[in-house]
């Protein structure tokens, strides 16, 4: 083995060697600009920018700048502001809308070192999102000709004439606010002016979040020093085609791999050269020469890839991904490269006449979406590829195959589709278009009428520059699926048919296209209304028995936290619970609700939490809210799979979170801490689900899978509040791929049981070697609607034993006694020792789990490696379990 190593060793350095020696490499790199950032607001700064961007001017007295990030990010890090997230923190910082738009207008500097290059090297300057337009100095330079303006619109420039002879060079940026800030009169979007800039809509306020000040005006996103040779290759593009219906294993048929990108020319003479692209071992290359100063746009003959491995969505197979090398090569010099991720998949898109409703297929396999919307990581755009990776991989845990991408937001970083790449979601992306901002309509909030607010934004051609620009960002992402023109509303006229006839067929002719996210297109609304929503808890019944939108893009609930969730943005005089009463005699009803929860865009969860007993202060409503929470979303996403295929093509949550300290519409809270729905939706979303419908009283099992289940055993127990066992019924049964079906009636044989306390009902499917597939628990009230039982359920003590795997990766066993009753949501949680505060983001495969007499059940925990701590210990407490704590040792 050892001589083998050191033969291998000796063959890489003689074929580097000799590749070195016939193959002159220009010094390519590529780094970003993210350290040393240094601002001040413009009306402190006596000079013009050919002055500031010389190396020697003085900024001594000059603040610290968090580049990429916005004037707020600066002002929070340098001790400036308070968090705008905790309690009514916001209202203290001044709302550019009142206080004006200087100030929030600033400079920023960053001192770099770079050398003067020789002979065709080129080094570009290149910004990914500056909010909203700029002025760029450098080395006593103006460097962009006219005024950058545009949120979204990636900026490119070629500085190399403009280094310093020492190495040492300055950049200054003068960065300005959005045109119209709008006025955050307590709309959705404030007066809705804010859409009248191609930018963020939210930023004025929503019924999910407080305006943001500052309206996310600074440097928002990466700025990087590219070097590379004459030639540059811009925007490559990688399209896979797949004929037929494809199976997720085994060998596949061959694919077809088309390239195609823009090759720019710095240099005032033409370049001739060699294009190739690299992958699985395999290359093909193109001669091809570039005029003076010229762009061109090449595309390769197609590529035939055999028995390819392919990409597929969570739950239905792999997510493999290709690592492919784009290079141009000029007198046997490599002027520019680039690796290329992508995955072998398609999309495609068909007409269900039976729901009326849009179905997607992947490599010719029909998808039941789960979906769930998405707003933007953090409402300050403080963006990570950590933070992203987390939030992915809880929607991926959730069981859930699709994330949209609203519209009043952004086009996501090209860190969020890695993410969905990896974990297998699919995206749905919106244009930057509301119906509530851009005229769908009336309404008193808004400055101007709907006929003005339908030609919103003010600058079209900037909209459809960087709509363009956008799709050549992230259209090589398998991820990505779906554009939409817009939430809830087409673009104006003139710039939809341009995306729709032309920008969309010439830079990404493989996706569909959807005018707006409710388009009777995707769903056919036979309802009325404008197909949306409901948005506020429903009774559970009615996911399961009435009829809603066949695709509905938005329905959505409720999401508190518990305490510990509560705590990390509430004051604590503002720890109040809320208060619900009702009068029977008028049948009226009402929710008084702290004033802070209310900034907190809470909405009620009412009547909900009554039959679960009296609240006694708010930890104890928080606690019962995450009852509802649990039934809540499994109730929604087991509803629409009880129809699938029958009335239903797909759902989507809205929302499944929240990039501000809301209180409403989602899985996990800001800090990346879950709610008990997370799990209830993950539980009802397994690709091979058991489920009771409230309804009927029958045991159904929906298969998502693309394959045929045979010889599964249905086993169907109850429990009552003592403990006893009542088996019910066990049955072998078969299911075809991607189906739903009745198995039992159990109403009757429920009913006997539980009419005095209610019961528990637990529903497993099992191998035929068995394998748990499928575990679901229910809690079930008595004949009253009331959850009698569980409020006199007696305390248990659990046995819970902990086992390190390795570091950053622990199972927890958790076994019940025979003798006791049912030991009923218990949540697991990875603490500090000191504190005993939960380590976010911690990852759990299952959670708020029962226990019911006699059983046990196994926890996997995963914790990022930067996150584990010498001192932890597993936490676990539930609804008749008092809190352990065992240390890890």
């Amino acid at each position: 083995m050892h001589t083998f190593s050191v033969q291998k060793k000796r063959f890489y350095l003689a074929f580097f060697s000799l590749l070195l020696s016939t193959l002159h490499l220009f010094a390519q790199e590529s780094y970003e600009l993210n350290n040393n950032w240094k601002c001040l607001n413009y009306k402190l700064v006596k000079d013009v920018g050919e002055n500031l961007s010389v190396i020697n001017h003085p900024i001594h007295n000059w603040k610290p700048a968090v580049v990429p990030g916005t004037i707020l990010t600066t002002m929070l890090e340098n001790g400036e502001i308070p968090d705008p997230f905790f309690g009514m923190n916001n209202e203290k910082i001044p709302d550019i809308y009142a206080i004006g738009k200087d100030h929030y207008t600033y400079w920023f500097v960053n001192d770099f070192d770079e050398k003067v290059v020789s002979g065709d090297q080129q080094v570009w300057l290149n910004f990914r999102g500056i909010n909203y337009s700029c002025e760029i100095f450098l080395n006593g330079n103006k460097v962009n000709p006219t005024t950058v303006k545009g949120m979204y619109l990636r900026q490119s420039f070629n500085i190399t004439d403009y280094l310093s002879k020492d190495g040492k060079n300055r950049l200054a940026v003068l960065v300005f606010p959005p045109d119209v800030v709008g006025n955050p009169n307590g709309g959705q979007g404030g007066d809705g002016t804010i859409a009248k800039n191609v930018g963020l809509q939210y930023t004025a306020g929503w019924d999910w979040i407080q305006p943001i000040r500052d309206r996310n005006t600074g440097i928002w996103d990466k700025v990087f020093i590219e070097k590379t040779g004459p030639i540059a290759i811009k925007d490559p593009h990688i399209v896979t085609l797949l004929p037929g219906k494809r199976k997720t294993s085994g060998d596949q048929a061959p694919a077809t791999i088309k390239v195609s990108t823009t090759l720019q020319n710095a240099t005032s003479r033409s370049v001739s050269g060699t294009l190739q692209f690299s992958v699985a071992g395999e290359k093909i290359s193109k001669e091809v020469t570039i005029g003076p100063k010229g762009t061109i746009d090449v595309a390769f003959p197609d590529h035939i890839l055999k028995n390819p491995k392919l990409w597929w969505p969570a739950n239905y197979g792999d997510q493999h991904l290709y690592t492919s090398s784009l290079e141009f090569l000029t007198n046997k010099e490599i002027s520019d490269q680039q690796q290329i991720a992508f995955g072998v998949r398609e999309i495609q898109t068909y007409w269900n006449p039976t729901t009326r409703s849009k179905e997607i297929a992947v490599n010719g396999q029909k998808i039941f979406i789960k979906g769930g919307n998405w707003i933007v990581s953090d409402a300050m755009l403080r963006f990570s590829k950590e933070r992203y990776d987390a939030e992915i991989r809880f929607h991926r845990d959730m069981n859930l195959n699709l994330i949209r991408v609203w519209g009043g937001a952004l086009t996501e970083r090209p860190e969020f589709y890695e993410a969905c790449d990896r974990y297998g979601l699919l995206v749905i992306q919106d244009f930057w278009m509301s119906g509530d901002c851009n005229g769908r309509w009336e309404d008193p909030k808004k400055l101007d009428d709907q006929w003005t607010r339908r030609q919103y934004p003010d600058d079209h051609s900037l909209f459809l520059a960087s709509a363009a620009d956008m799709i050549k960002m992230i259209r090589n992402h398998p991820s990505l699926a779906i554009w939409c023109g817009g939430n809830e509303i087409t673009p104006p006229d003139d710039i939809l048919v341009a995306l729709k006839d032309s920008i969309m067929p010439q830079l990404d002719g493989t996706r569909w296209f959807i005018d707006y996210s409710n388009s009777d297109e995707m769903s056919y609304n036979f309802i009325g209304g404008n197909g949306d929503g409901p948005y506020g808890i429903q009774d559970i019944e009615t996911f399961w028995a009435d009829r809603t939108w066949p695709f509905n893009s938005e329905v959505g609930s409720v999401g508190i936290g518990d305490m510990e969730s509560l705590e990390r943005f509430l004051p604590k005089k503002n720890l109040v619970a809320p208060i619900y009463t009702h009068d029977e005699t008028l049948g009226t009803s009402s929710e008084e609700v702290d004033s802070v929860w209310k900034y907190h865009t809470y909405i009620g969860y009412g009547k909900h939490i009554a039959p679960y007993g009296t609240v006694t202060d708010v930890e104890d409503f928080a606690k019962k809210a995450q009852l509802v929470n649990y039934n809540q979303y499994r109730g929604l996403i087991e509803g629409f799979s009880s129809h699938m295929w029958e009335w239903y093509t797909g759902t989507i949550i809205w929302k499944t979170q929240n990039p501000w300290t809301s209180m409403r519409g989602q899985l996990y809270d800001y800090y990346l801490d879950p709610n008990a729905g997370l799990y209830g939706l993950r539980k009802g979303s397994e690709p091979l689900h058991v489920m009771y419908d409230p309804v009927d009283g029958f045991i159904m099992v929906a298969n998502n899978l693309l394959e045929s289940k045979n010889n599964v055993m249905l086993s169907v127990k109850a429990y009552d509040m003592e403990g006893e066992v009542h088996p019910l019924n066990q049955v072998f049964i078969y299911m075809e791929p991607s189906s739903v079906k009745k198995i039992l009636p159990l109403k009757q044989q429920l009913q006997k049981i539980g009419l005095q306390e209610g019961l528990f009902l637990n529903v497993q499917l099992l191998s035929a070697n068995k394998e748990l597939l499928s575990d679901n628990f229910y809690w079930l009230p008595n004949e009253d609607g009331q959850y009698s039982g569980l409020q006199q359920l007696k305390k248990v003590p659990l046995d819970v034993q902990v086992q390190t795997k390795m570091p950053g990766e622990y199972e927890v066993t958790l076994h019940n006694s025979p003798e006791n009753p049912v030991a009923f949501f218990n949540r697991i949680s990875l603490v500090d020792q000191g504190q005993k505060q939960r380590i976010l983001p911690t990852f759990y495969d299952d959670n708020y789990v029962s226990i019911p007499p006699g059983g046990s059940k196994t926890i996997k925990i995963s914790c990022p490696k930067e996150k584990i701590d010498s001192a932890m210990s597993v936490a676990v407490e539930g609804w008749n379990v008092d809190t352990i704590y065992i240390p890890i040792s």
